[in-house]
């Protein structure tokens, strides 16, 4: 609540000094030509420096000349503006909570957050007195609060100094330098480091874990020997590469990276395409809900709150009714039958509020991921070692702190971010929903690390705005290969070890050296963070918080991104290199988009906005919406399976490239609208297969 408010001040004492610029741009106009007026006559190199004076005056007079020096004076911003006019406006609002606050939170710091919680504690002391003292710690003061807190007598302002403190506050909740106990989302990140003798006895399982040295010399030594090698391999064949050029940007070099050209789409794989799209049978999504789980049993992860083993009559048909409730996000009226116990009010409504949650929804989903992996198709369109990650976004229309702003994706209104975790088989491992859009990088590692089903991918993809230099050093710490799409090479940065090595067309853009000095003394504190982290002693979110600093990063933080930046420079020369791994991660980054679209289509109801007013809420709405995606590509990809096994065994031919090139993210033939009924024909409810379309038959 605290983080929403203190949102919703400066954002709105932003917006306010926008409105009022509007209503002063003519004033500023008018004053602003008059003094552009008197600089053209003092550029005139042609009137004697004698006469300028004179001349200035007679034609602008001293009066007009003030009034413009003192209206634009007036009306100017600073860079740094803090918007302390607007803000003391909201100052009386900001009294009603601010004591209750300082009076009933205790905050706990790291050395960075101390002088802000010092600050607190002189607000709890002074907030009722009539005269506050004049020994407010001084040192939470930044430069652009000064002119606004420091009275020209020496003295504080108390209402610039409560501002600044807030302000202050808010950047450090958001970088952990601050933190609140007892708290799960804003608990101190540290608690929990692998220390002492536990760390000293753990050390050597990690570093074989993860392949890395227990001394520094070992993998560095290693690590600057492969990235020259490459630099030399990838320079060699530079000049042969035609998707790679180089153009002068002022006085600089840039390398430039073509797109890739779209690939044709051979005859034989259209064809093949509209074929199996032709025979896969018509399904109402609640069948297919009902077969998946006739054919998997992830139903017999659902476990009720308290009594663990019981199992009610019917079980399974009331579980994928709210299933399907939560993940058409059409709420349980339209699947209510008074004449079936299964799907009665009272039965759907106590399934819901006892089966339905995070551990039990993780459990389903594992089980689906693990079918999906058993099935032939699938392991030709991947091997699970590779996945990729990407948000999608939901309006969220009602009053909660649980949602964020931001008006490219919510216009005026508020949401969430369902950030996703999709594998090469194109089954959703793990779903993480954050307020609003937050920077993808925080999330990132928290999604790879958390996901508990069998596929453990090690190469992660991205778009361009997850990857930071921190991501890239925690990935190869914890033994992943991060692989974001890169989409502007020419302004990244190509980092090198040996300052004199030639790599020929690659010196002028390899200008950047690395320093073993930034990480060599953090060696081992790297090692335990990677350690707590793999074991799962810290969480991920908090972590990235506290690494990912801005201007003010700590001395962990800079060695991890030295780090960094020789995984992404060796990332950025073969992705540059190797068109196969360009369209490789083009084609993993669509499978994600893909998914959303399906997402979409079933998340259908209520103008497809998200109505939960508290995060579990969400969390669970959307974690069910993930494991009916999961239930949709694994029928797929078993009647897909089945229908190029009818076409072989008719002596139709079906080339491996072409199947390899099929996707099981289709949803035509699924009826995901109107009333349902819960019901299989019998064959299937006996494990065989619905029979397959002909696809000469447009009515079948």
């Amino acid at each position: 609540m605290l983080e929403a408010l203190l949102r919703e001040l400066f954002g709105d004492a932003i917006k306010a000094d926008k409105k009022a610029r509007l209503h002063t741009l003519k004033d500023l106009d008018q004053a602003a030509a008059t003094l552009a007026h008197a600089c053209q006559m003092l550029l005139d190199t042609g009137l004697p420096d004698a006469e300028l004076r004179a001349t200035l005056f007679e034609k602008i007079p001293r009066d007009t000349l003030m009034r413009a020096l003192e209206g634009v004076n007036a009306l100017i911003r600073p860079a740094d503006n803090v918007y302390f006019q607007e803000l003391d406006a909201k100052y009386r609002s900001v009294r009603r909570y601010l004591p209750a606050l300082v009076e009933h939170i205790r905050f706990g710091a790291n050395a960075e957050g101390k002088p802000i919680v010092a600050a607190c504690e002189w607000l709890q002391a002074n907030m009722t007195r009539k005269n506050p003292g004049n020994d407010a710690p001084r040192e939470v003061v930044s430069k652009s609060w000064q002119r606004h807190v420091v009275n020209e007598d020496g003295t504080v302002d108390f209402h610039a100094y409560t501002f600044c403190v807030l302000e202050e506050l808010q950047i450090a909740l958001k970088r952990r330098d601050v933190f609140v106990a007892p708290s799960w989302r804003y608990a101190d990140p540290r608690a929990g480091l692998l220390e002492g003798a536990e760390w000293e006895a753990t050390r050597p399982i990690i570093c074989r874990t993860l392949g890395l040295s227990a001394g520094h010399e070992p993998t560095l030594t290693a690590l600057a020997t492969e990235l020259d090698r490459t630099y030399r391999a990838v320079a060699a064949r530079l000049p042969d590469n035609p998707a790679v050029r180089f153009d002068m940007a002022g006085d600089k070099h840039e390398l430039v990276l073509s797109p890739l050209d779209k690939l044709d789409e051979p005859a034989s794989l259209l064809e093949l395409r509209k074929k199996v799209a032709g025979m896969l049978p018509r399904v109402d999504l609640p069948e297919l809900i009902l077969e998946i789980a006739s054919r998997t049993g992830f139903t017999d992860a659902f476990t009720h709150i308290s009594e663990r083993t019981a199992r009610a009559t019917d079980l399974r048909i009331s579980l994928c009714a709210v299933l399907m409730a939560e993940a058409c996000n059409t709420g349980l009226e339209r699947l209510i039958r008074n004449d079936v116990p299964e799907l009665e009010r009272d039965r759907l409504s106590w399934v819901d509020q006892n089966y339905l949650r995070d551990d039990t929804l993780t459990a389903a989903n594992a089980t689906l991921v693990a079918a999906q992996s058993r099935l032939v198709l699938a392991n030709l369109w991947g091997g699970g070692e590779v996945a990729s990650a990407d948000g999608m976004r939901f309006v969220v229309p009602v009053r909660t702190v649980h949602a964020g702003p931001n008006p490219k994706y919510f216009g005026v209104g508020r949401g969430v971010t369902w950030y996703n975790l999709l594998s090469d088989q194109f089954s959703g491992l793990n779903d993480i929903t954050v307020p609003g859009t937050l920077r993808d990088s925080l999330i990132l590692l928290a999604v790879v690390l958390e996901q508990q089903t069998d596929l453990q991918p090690t190469q992660i993809m991205t778009d361009t705005g997850a990857y930071s230099d921190v991501v890239f050093g925690l990935f190869r710490l914890l033994g992943y290969r991060f692989s974001p799409r890169l989409a502007d090479v020419g302004g990244t940065r190509f980092w090198r070890f040996d300052a004199q090595a030639d790599y020929g067309l690659l010196n002028p853009v390899s200008a950047h050296h690395l320093s073993l000095q930034k990480i060599e003394p953090h060696w081992d504190d790297m090692l335990r963070l990677a350690g707590s982290l793999k074991l799962g002693r810290v969480a991920a979110t908090g972590v990235m918080r506290t690494l990912q600093v801005g201007d003010r990063p700590t001395r962990l933080a800079q060695a991890i991104a030295e780090f960094g930046r020789i995984d992404k420079t060796l990332h950025m020369l073969t992705y540059i290199d190797d068109e196969a791994k360009r369209r490789a991660t083009l084609t993993q980054l669509n499978r994600g988009e893909g998914r959303h679209s399906v997402a979409r289509a079933v998340f259908h109801g209520k103008r497809g906005e998200l109505r939960q007013h508290y995060r579990e809420g969400q969390e669970d709405q959307l974690g069910t919406l993930g494991l009916v995606l999961n239930m949709i590509v694994l029928w797929n990809t078993i009647y897909i399976e089945a229908a190029l096994n009818q076409l072989q065994g008719e002596g139709y031919v079906v080339e491996d490239a072409d199947v390899a090139r099929l996707s099981p993210l289709l949803h035509e033939h699924i009826n995901m609208l109107g009333r349902y009924s819960f019901s299989m024909p019998e064959a299937v409810a006996k494990g065989e297969l619905r029979p397959l379309r002909d696809p000469a038959d447009s009515d079948s």
